[in-house]
């Protein structure tokens, strides 16, 4: 089903030349997978964007290779080739069936500009073009491919934009599927770790919600709240290898006296960040902040479920410190707020904050992250510079600007290697300013 279309755009002068739909290689028939209460509060995000860039000469071979490796791993993460639906009793699901449309492929070119000149981009804001699906919210999966993907031809290589429906994933089984389609790409018969489907082991409760559905041609709110959105920058700071290990090790020296763990490196990381925007922030010494992470409950739950679980088992864990508290104590105060938050979120946490949800169920808003909030989403345990799909390994991986707000960190390993770590930070323009100048933060002498 392809249909050329041709459009312009002018930052990279950008045209799409062709749009088309991959579906599984092989008939599947009918099949029906109930959301649960992990998946479901994320229904008024907007879709969750990646964004990849390879060096490569043999941009239609490229593009065939993905068609190809794409269809034969739908076979397995078929849902992804499917739509968002409801029960008869308006329980939302994925629904798959071999006559629906399957996944959007948007081929483009901008052959104007190469790889290198791309990477360099401070904000993701001027690689909009090369991402589908900007400012759609997840409920629009209802009548639209829960997997929007855009290759673009670049001057030497290849930009690869991904819109991923986060009320069907989360980050974990994101770059899951990537790595599937990477190593069918490749030459592999088969996939690592085939996606574990049954969501209702993790959660079986069946949870109604009264949601319509936007126009399709309307313009989505920002998740439901009609307020113009803020002016926001943003930003990637590079840390190496050795400025992690200087954090770990710092925060590491004087080991709390009550006798708990060391502090992880993402837990050092975490306490260096937030005190740092905090102070950024200008924040009275009685203002409240937040600190927020999406964490993994895959190991969390009881049972544990597989790590290729394939859905949403994530949870926002909160911690809440005044300003104040944060800048006048050593950085092993944030850091331990942090360490407690994530290991008080066990199974009886988890069980009771699905309970409460149930009983109220609220759709997730960006304001539901906290007061003055630094929240963080992906993970540098992520490897998706591993993901490769026969022509090396990615040159840089981004995030979109969906799901950002003030205060919004996604974390990526470096390409580098190692513990380096990426963090994409997304924060107002006076607060971004003031960070870039705060040589404690970027550790220069």
């Amino acid at each position: 089903m392809a249909g050329k279309v041709v459009k312009k755009e002018e930052s990279l002068n950008l045209k799409v030349t062709n749009k088309s739909y991959v579906q599984p290689e092989e008939k599947i028939g009918r099949k029906e997978y109930q959301l649960v209460t992990f998946d479901l509060p994320y229904l008024a995000f907007y879709y969750n964007q990646k964004l990849l860039f390879y060096k490569g000469e043999d941009f239609d071979g490229m593009v065939q290779k993905l068609k190809l490796g794409l269809g034969v791993v739908l076979k397995e993460f078929h849902q992804l080739a499917g739509k968002l639906g409801k029960d008869e009793e308006g329980v939302f699901r994925v629904e798959y069936d071999d006559d629906m449309l399957g996944v959007e492929v948007v081929e483009a070119v901008a052959d104007d500009i190469a790889v290198d000149q791309l990477t360099v981009a401070e904000s993701s804001t001027n690689l909009k073009d090369l991402i589908p699906y900007t400012a759609v919210l997840n409920l629009e999966g209802m009548h639209r491919p829960l997997l929007a993907v855009q290759l673009t031809k670049l001057k030497d290589g290849l930009a690869m934009g991904l819109a991923f429906n986060h009320a069907v994933l989360d980050g974990t089984a994101t770059w899951q599927f990537m790595t599937s389609w990477a190593e069918i790409c490749s030459g592999s018969p088969s996939t690592s770790a085939p996606p574990f489907l049954d969501r209702t082991k993790a959660r079986n409760t069946r949870v109604k919600l009264n949601l319509s559905l936007p126009e399709p041609n309307g313009q989505p709110t920002s998740n439901g709240d009609a307020k113009p959105t803020p002016t926001l920058r943003e930003r990637i700071f590079k840390f190496s290898e050795s400025k992690i290990d200087k954090i770990k090790s710092t925060i590491n020296e004087n080991p709390p006296s009550d006798g708990s763990k060391p502090f992880s490196t993402f837990q050092a990381l975490s306490s260096h960040i937030w005190r740092h925007v905090s102070h950024a922030r200008n924040l009275k010494p009685e203002d409240y902040t937040v600190f927020t992470v999406f964490a993994d409950c895959r190991k969390r739950v009881d049972p544990p479920m597989p790590e290729n679980y394939f859905g949403n088992l994530i949870q926002a864990i909160f911690t809440v410190t005044a300003a104040g508290l944060l800048a006048a104590h050593p950085p092993q105060f944030g850091a331990s707020l942090v360490q407690k938050a994530i290991e008080d979120h066990n199974a009886k946490a988890i069980d009771a904050r699905n309970k409460e949800w149930e009983s109220a169920p609220k759709i997730f808003q960006f304001k539901d992250a906290g007061v003055n909030c630094v929240a963080v989403g992906s993970s540098p345990r992520f490897k998706v510079y591993d993901i490769d799909f026969g022509w090396g390994k990615a040159e840089n991986v981004r995030s979109g600007t969906n799901n950002k707000f003030d205060g919004m960190i996604y974390l990526y390993p470096g390409k580098n290697g190692g513990r380096s770590i990426d963090v994409e930070l997304t924060l107002e323009p006076e607060a971004m300013a003031r960070l870039e100048k705060d040589k404690d933060f970027l550790l220069e002498a």
